[in-house]
């Protein structure tokens, strides 16, 4: 419910409390009956605005800036520029975070062959995620306008590089609510040392409090503070629950405060959450072979491939926006040694996913996006000279690879290029704002019309850019 439909309820409630007797008790009744009083649960679920075709979202978010030409668009023309500056006229119009457009390109040691019936080229970093080459849509030409880790997380999930704006799924359940009652709508799961912008990646902003996200554990109680304190009965909690549910509904009529509905729900999912909580992150129920196939008996794979496992579960019982965040792609320095233990912990999680939505039938009506805040530069950057092969990558934020996969998605193919130093973007350029759009757009929300008003105006995701990318659809 927005604040427009509070606002006329409680109109509408506070016009019959205040009516006459010339009202009939029989023309209240039928004028009762009549009447499409909204739910006063935030959460319901809402029609699209079209038909969708993803229901659910699992953004696999990759904290740290993957690099590019070390795993998704294969650069050999880097090799006679190995060890060598670049001319200015090349490197002029850089966004650089650390080094100087003089810095010696540095070629890449990784394989790449081509995977699937599509031939997408891929690296021998990857692979598990190699096998699903016919089930992703690559695209090599992403750009963002952010050249620095947390405003880039930042403008990737709420559309712009400074804090308060809604995160995306937050925006997605607003939309189209929830359609798992027992869970919350928009869950979030985190893996490695942590992420630049931390909660902004999952925070409601200025929508109401019942869209911010969920931080779901792997261990111990799922959410913090679900379980029951000693002594208390579940008899006790339950008219404890009722009784607020009473006083906020009250002052709800009263005041028509959208925030004092989310307080109800709120309240009502956690009562719920303590028995569907438990059994969601119970995982003794799964197949040894599925618990295999994620890695979860592996310590390098297994925090990873716990939360996708996880997240294939809360897509199974209707949570509507899965993110799940994995830090440590942020190779400044060591990316020879660095990025394969990272693809490590990640690439079989990844595949495990892939596979088991499409085996459960499950990928058709589930978007999967991977990818981080931007990419890497070709020049090197060397914090330590006196140490072998420490050589890393900087920040690049034009010209970096992402994929998707499942909802909608036209699978088998690659969108875009980068020039053969990986400095540039040569066809289909797609900014951040229109990956935003497209998600939106293969949930059946409109960019456009999926707004809230705030301070007087009309927000939305895509702020005022934002273009639906066809070629990725379906």
């Amino acid at each position: 419910m927005n604040e427009r439909q509070l606002f006329e309820t409680h109109l509408r409630r506070d016009f019959l409390r205040r009516s006459l007797a010339g009202i009939g008790t029989l023309a209240l009744s039928e004028l009762m009956q009549g009447a499409t009083t909204p739910t006063t649960d935030p959460l319901a679920p809402r029609a699209p605005h079209f038909a969708p075709k993803a229901k659910n979202v699992i953004f696999l978010f990759q904290e740290g800036a993957p690099s590019q030409m070390d795993l998704f668009d294969p650069k050999p023309g880097l090799e006679k520029w190995h060890g060598q500056s670049l001319p200015p006229e090349m490197t002029k119009d850089m966004k650089l975070a650390f080094i100087k457009p003089t810095a010696k390109v540095l070629a890449s040691p990784r394989k790449f062959a081509r995977y699937g019936q599509c031939g997408m080229e891929l690296s021998d970093l990857l692979p598990y995620t190699s096998k699903h080459a016919d089930d992703i849509c690559l695209i090599r030409s992403m750009r963002s306008d952010a050249f620095n880790h947390h405003p880039g997380q930042l403008l990737l999930f709420s559309g712009h590089m400074t804090g308060g704006r809604p995160s995306m799924g937050a925006w997605a359940t607003y939309g189209l609510g929830s359609e798992s009652k027992n869970l919350p709508a928009f869950v979030a799961l985190q893996s490695g040392p942590g992420t630049s912008a931390g909660s902004d990646l999952w925070t409601n902003g200025f929508l109401p409090s019942m869209y911010q996200g969920t931080v779901l554990r792997s261990s111990g109680d799922p959410i913090l503070y679900l379980s029951n304190p000693a002594g208390l009965s579940a008899a006790s909690q339950r008219a404890r629950l009722d009784a607020l549910r009473d006083l906020n509904t009250q002052h709800l009529e009263q005041t028509g405060d959208a925030e004092i509905a989310s307080r109800i729900h709120s309240y009502e999912l956690a009562y719920r959450m303590q028995s569907a909580g438990p059994e969601l992150t119970d995982l003794t129920k799964e197949s040894p072979e599925t618990l295999s196939s994620y890695g979860i008996d592996d310590k390098d794979s297994k925090q990873y491939g716990t939360n996708l496992l996880l997240a294939r579960r809360l897509v199974e019982r209707g949570v509507r926006f899965v993110l799940v965040m994995h830090s440590g792609w942020d190779h400044h320095s060591a990316i020879n040694s660095g990025l394969p233990k990272t693809c490590k912990q990640t690439d079989k999680p990844t595949a495990a996913l892939l596979a088991d939505l499409k085996q459960r039938g499950l990928l058709k009506d589930t978007l999967v996006v991977w990818g981080g805040e931007f990419g890497r530069t070709a020049l090197s950057e060397i914090r330590r000279p006196d140490e072998a092969d420490n050589a890393g990558r900087d920040h690049h934020p034009n010209g970096y690879s992402i994929w998707l996969a499942g909802g909608g998605v036209k699978a088998g193919q690659v969108i875009g290029k980068t020039d053969e130093l990986a400095l540039n973007i040569t066809e289909d350029p797609i900014d951040v704002h229109d990956l935003q759009a497209t998600i939106l757009h293969l949930m059946g929300l409109d960019h456009l019309k999926l707004t809230y008003r705030h301070m007087g105006r009309d927000f939305r995701l895509t702020d005022v850019h934002g273009n639906v990318v066809k070629k990725i659809c379906a």
